[in-house]
């Protein structure tokens, strides 16, 4: 028998700015947690007892617990309510970063760290959904890029101010402050978002079964090369400016790329509905174009800037465009799409880690931009391949 569903409030009184910037603030809680350590490094590994390198492996960790979790937990809640898994994630951030602030013990600090990562895939599993679940069809894209905005505010933003509390006040001020935005965030989406439904026990698919359906596997091979050029290029961007002369810009390179990524963010948001395929093609050649412009031209301040710019003109837009693509791909498995491509998305980040300092080691700095453009070939050769199925020609 048919049912005839009423629209959720957020849908009914129109574009639902307030519940999505909820949202936007707890993405911009998990990509600080994960980012915070590396601001603070002198200050963490003193009160830890370890050398910056080991404390440095907090962020590695946290990738490591999104990756191994994301996947089992989202199998194991996909019958909560998207508000109340949320609920519990942004909970999760709170205690963890509690606890990281107060540590003074390593191992306590890592398993600390862990929890925010298995926190994360929890979050990251469901925020690009339920953003969507809020509005129409037509305006989908655009709630995306509200709700994804909370990165690229993250990585130009939120970095620099921590890790100036950090410099200022203490190491585990920045930390501190990240628990009490999670409970500000946590009264927000009580307040403000409507729940949506998890899936009834007989509609659930094996995560894995998402890989089957047509458009899925080419959406994540993309995810895969493209944040693991990224994260290359991101991590190790401090020694590649030492190298050019430019160390002491660091700060205000990553400030521009930042702010362009805040620009990608909107152009996003306002052309995705129809134009993914092209968007996501588009994207690839400026990064592509940044790891040239960096490699035959690093020593020239104006062009290492405007890489910095292109870069995150490029990279801004990635998340919205590659959420929407593997949801979109997905289907009636979104949901499942969605914790597979949080799990690659973070093993490749950890992975980009491995794989610049391997570069950095062994060939210098001045390989960086070389590998990140060796990678992005084959992103723009299989975005430009699935036409019919992942990335679309026309999504009007």
């Amino acid at each position: 028998m048919a049912t005839t569903q009423l629209p959720t409030p957020a849908i009914r009184n129109g574009f639902p700015l307030p519940a999505l910037l909820a949202l936007a603030t707890a993405v911009f809680v998990t990509a600080l947690t994960e980012t915070l350590p590396a601001g603070v490094l002198p200050g963490m590994s003193g009160a830890l007892g370890v050398s910056e390198s080991a404390a440095g492996q907090t962020v590695t960790v946290y990738a490591l617990g999104t990756a191994a979790t994301a996947i089992p937990l989202t199998a194991a809640t996909a019958g909560w309510g998207r508000k109340r898994l949320l609920l519990t994630a942004m909970a999760g951030f709170a205690a963890a970063n509690t606890v990281t602030a107060a540590s003074t013990n390593y191992p306590l600090t890592l398993a600390a760290r862990f929890l925010a990562g298995v926190a994360a895939g929890l979050a990251w599993a469901l925020l690009a959904g339920y953003a969507r679940r809020l509005v129409p069809v037509e305006q989908q894209g655009r709630a995306m890029a509200v709700a994804m905005a909370g990165v690229p505010v993250a990585l130009s933003l939120g970095v620099p101010v921590g890790t100036f509390l950090g410099q200022a006040l203490a190491w585990w001020v920045p930390f501190l402050a990240m628990t009490a935005l999670a409970l500000g965030v946590i009264g927000w989406i009580a307040a403000l978002l409507p729940d949506q439904p998890g899936q009834p026990a007989g509609e659930r698919a094996p995560v894995r079964s998402a890989l089957t359906v047509p458009g899925v596997a080419p959406v994540l091979t993309v995810t895969v090369l493209f944040v693991l050029a990224h994260t290359i290029l991101f991590t190790y961007i401090a020694p590649f400016l030492d190298r050019t002369g430019l160390g002491d810009a660091t700060d205000t390179v990553l400030l521009v790329f930042g702010l362009a990524s805040l620009a990608s963010i909107w152009f996003t948001g306002a052309h995705i509905h129809r134009r993914l395929r092209q968007l996501t093609i588009g994207g690839a050649l400026l990064v592509a174009l940044t790891a040239g412009l960096l490699g035959l031209w690093s020593h020239s301040t104006p062009l290492v800037y405007a890489a910095a710019a292109l870069w995150g003109l490029g990279w801004g837009g990635a998340p919205t465009l590659l959420q929407t693509a593997v949801g979109d791909a997905g289907g009636e498995r979104a949901d499942a799409a969605q914790a597979v491509l949080v799990t690659l998305w973070n093993a490749a980040m950890a992975g980009g880690g491995v794989v610049g300092g391997l570069v950095l080691g062994r060939l210098g700095t001045g390989a960086l931009p070389w590998t990140v453009l060796a990678l992005m070939l084959p992103v723009l050769a299989v975005a430009t391949a699935a036409r019919r199925h992942g990335f679309p020609a026309d999504r009007g």
